[in-house]
């Protein structure tokens, strides 16, 4: 499962960081306070394919399909079923997304 982090680092550019899946992480067997659940499947649009900020800290559940994102640096990584990233480059350059057939869920924090 990937478990990652998109951040907005000094430079102004998105980057990953993956995070912890151990016993003890601070993301596991812990409360984490949340304000919306939103389940998405609708189309999927034509204007993800450039540069954007995520709207707001969210993370990203990928529920089937698959998405790919890149980051500045030319970094690309697909998130498939099962597959969370946390999105918090709401500044900065942002990053790109390619959806295929991309069900998700996004619990905005």
């Amino acid at each position: 499962m990937l478990f990652c982090r998109l951040y907005t680092g000094a430079d102004g550019h998105s980057h990953f960081e993956d995070l912890p899946q151990t016993e003890g992480s601070k993301h596991f067997l812990s409360n984490l306070p949340v304000k919306t659940l939103v389940f998405k499947n609708d189309a999927n649009r034509d204007d993800l394919h450039g540069f954007h900020n995520a709207p707001r800290r969210q993370w990203c559940i990928t529920l089937s399909g698959s998405v790919d994102i890149g980051v500045g640096d030319g970094t690309v990584k697909t998130f498939g079923p099962g597959d969370i990233f946390l999105a918090e480059d709401v500044t900065g350059q942002g990053h790109t997304a390619l959806p295929k057939d991309w069900v998700r869920a996004f619990v905005h924090i």
